[in-house]
């Protein structure tokens, strides 16, 4: 598992920081020498947008063994608008208006349509369960990731690879320090083989992380960077922990084997997902 989880997680942190700072010298967003383009993040959205997909049948998968029912041509699409609306806005000269009246419609007409499905599918049966779950699904995988995606275009690709750095080295930190030294659980009910001792090494881990990009990027001071590493490893873990929840209501481990040495899809972005709003929010407080 280990020896799996540093190869595989080592050639996916080349190939997505490569695939940021490509975004990044095509939107002209990474030279201060040359003029941004009025669309940012094109590559960063064509990414999310095809693994919105496996995402969205891993999160099928663990709700249909919970005994919901997903529709995944709903999940997906709705997932994909939802999360792509900051992108559109950009298209638009009151960006934030369109993005606000996009991310209404989206909801709104796959709130009707799961309705719609539901009805001649299944009528009454399961209809909370299932209305409910779908609409998490949408939520979860597109509200969420929408926020991924304005980071990047608001605060820039540097800025956008500090927060994912911070979120991504607290896992990793939290995972080697558990393996380590974990001796206290954190959350014995929802993810037994986390512990505090775990914690502690996320919050080494994201605060060093937050403090190199502070220093060699001057985007925060050393001040701020202490902060976000500390109260972000706790969110991410928090974020993980919403994933073990689902996961534990399945009766799964993983979301998925697509992913060695990490699981599936989900397992990966579980905790970038649940922070994005929050980074969202912090970063623009301090700029």
């Amino acid at each position: 598992m280990l020896k799996y989880r540093l190869i595989f997680g080592t050639l996916m942190t080349i190939a997505f920081i490569g695939l940021v700072f490509f975004d990044g010298r095509l939107d002209g967003s990474l030279s201060s020498q040359e003029p941004d383009a009025a669309v940012q993040a094109t590559l960063l959205t064509i990414f999310l947008i095809i693994v919105a997909i496996p995402a969205n049948i891993e999160l099928s998968k663990l709700i249909n063994s919970s005994g919901a029912k997903i529709f995944l041509p709903i999940t997906i699409a709705g997932s994909i608008l939802l999360s792509t609306g900051w992108y559109w806005s950009q298209f638009f000269d009151d960006s934030n208006r369109f993005a606000a009246l996009f991310f209404i419609l989206v909801i709104c007409l796959c709130t009707l349509a799961i309705f719609l499905w539901q009805g001649i599918r299944y009528a009454a049966v399961g209809a909370f369960a299932n209305c409910g779950a779908n609409l998490l699904s949408i939520v979860y995988l597109g509200a969420l990731t929408s926020f991924v995606i304005a980071i990047r275009i608001d605060f820039g690709p540097i800025v956008f690879l500090a927060y994912i750095f911070t979120i991504k080295c607290s896992d990793i930190g939290a995972y080697t320090f558990g393996r380590l030294f974990g001796k206290h659980k954190f959350s014995p009910v929802l993810s037994p083989k986390k512990t505090w001792e775990g914690m502690a090494g996320g919050v080494i881990f994201a605060v060093a992380a937050a403090a190199i990009f502070a220093l060699v990027f001057d985007i925060m001071s050393l001040a701020e960077a202490a902060i976000f590493g500390v109260v972000f490893a706790f969110l991410g873990q928090l974020g993980d922990l919403a994933e073990s929840m689902l996961k534990r209501a399945a009766e799964q481990k993983d979301s998925a084997g697509s992913v060695p040495g990490f699981g599936g899809i989900l397992d990966v972005i579980d905790s970038p997902l649940a922070t994005a709003v929050f980074a969202y929010l912090f970063f623009l407080i301090i700029f």
